[in-house]
């Protein structure tokens, strides 16, 4: 058996380091394909060193473009590196273009088909990423669900129960391995003279935030409020296209007036790990981040409309604020006060072994 995966973005990386750690120690026959989907891949590198990873590695390079243009040259690269390569199974992970593209790819070419973290909805269709991860789910020959409630949503679908297998989160792996290496290695709060439960997080990226103008303005006006009442650090890691939206839709004033405001470089993993495990409270548009502030019992504020992640605000450890910034900030006020005792939704840390179990299993 020979297993290509996957994966084009940081988060994937995160994701599917436990499944190549996992394949690495039973000595599989498997091999990584990178589409650099997500910035460059020499800024990647520093998760794979991180994570002490040194898979075979085949890099398509096909940095950022348009949805169509991204997704066309992730296809061309990986026909021709699953024709020379001759996989018995594709492994994708989550809900980006490179999942889409692959996914395609994949079964166009007849190869077995699995979707680690199968069965995510939001059900809010301005998401480009609800639109991958469905047709990603419709296609797979293995969806490995998170949880109950994934699997659910798959056989809801239509798709039968004996594709569908339960098998946690590999987030909860990836975090769990990592937090006491994080601890011992990382020298960000140091750094950056922070003490624990004494600023905010925050991170923004969406698509259907950050492009549009009215909903950048409300987080940036929702942090301002919380800056003012607060004034306690607010440490955002930027990404770069939310600096370049802040610049042309002229939101660089209201920027500065948001108190003890740092602006930082994205970090490596295990910095935003402990940036995460310190914080008072984390506000962020990210689904990943909800699983790990959760999984880190930080209270955390989701400034979307609608969850992919509706275990963590089952448990109390998230809300949902949208880009309201009255309701972003009372919401802080809120979750501030929560008692971080709330049990994790998303697994038990053997997420990777259960996928790769499977996969054994049925060849």
């Amino acid at each position: 058996m020979k297993i290509a995966i996957a994966l084009g973005t940081r988060p994937e990386i995160i994701k599917m380091a436990p499944i190549i750690r996992e394949c690495e120690k039973r000595g599989l026959d498997f091999f990584v394909l990178h589409t650099g989907q997500h910035y460059d891949y020499t800024m990647d590198k520093i998760f794979f060193s991180e994570l002490e990873l040194e898979p075979r590695m085949i890099n398509l390079n096909v940095k950022s473009g348009t949805h169509a243009e991204t997704t066309a040259k992730i296809m061309l690269g990986a026909e021709k590196v699953l024709r020379e390569e001759n996989p018995d199974i594709v492994l994708v992970e989550g809900d980006t273009n490179t999942v889409l593209a692959v996914s395609l790819t994949s079964v166009k070419m007849q190869k077995d088909l699995g979707h680690v973290e199968a069965g995510l909805r939001s059900y809010d269709r301005r998401q480009p990423e609800e639109y991958n991860r469905i047709v990603a789910d419709h296609v797979a020959n293995y969806l490995f669900a998170p949880t109950k409630e994934n699997k659910y949503t798959l056989i809801s679908e239509g798709i039968p129960k004996e594709h569908i297998f339960t098998t946690g989160n590999t987030i909860v792996d990836s975090v769990q391995e990592s937090i006491e290496i994080a601890r011992k290695k990382s020298k960000i709060m140091e750094t950056l003279a922070l003490k624990r439960n004494k600023y905010f997080l925050v991170t923004s990226h969406r698509e259907e935030n950050v492009d549009y103008k009215e909903r950048l303005k409300g987080i940036l006006e929702g942090l301002k409020k919380i800056s003012d009442y607060y004034f306690m650090p607010i440490i955002f890691p930027i990404h770069p296209r939310t600096m370049r939206r802040i610049k042309e839709f002229g939101l660089e004033n209201l920027l500065s007036e948001i108190k003890k405001l740092k602006l930082i470089e994205p970090v490596g993993f295990f910095d935003f790990l402990m940036l995460e495990s310190n914080a008072s409270l984390v506000l962020t548009d990210s689904g990943g981040v909800v699983e790990e502030t959760c999984i880190l019992r930080t209270p955390c504020v989701s400034m979307r409309d609608k969850s992919d992640r509706p275990e963590s605000i089952d448990v109390g450890a998230s809300v949902l604020s949208g880009c309201d910034p009255d309701k972003i900030f009372k919401l802080t006020q809120k979750m501030l006060e929560v008692e971080r005792k709330w049990k994790n939704p998303f697994g038990d840390g053997k997420a990777a072994k259960r996928i790769v179990d499977i996969i054994q299993n049925n060849y």
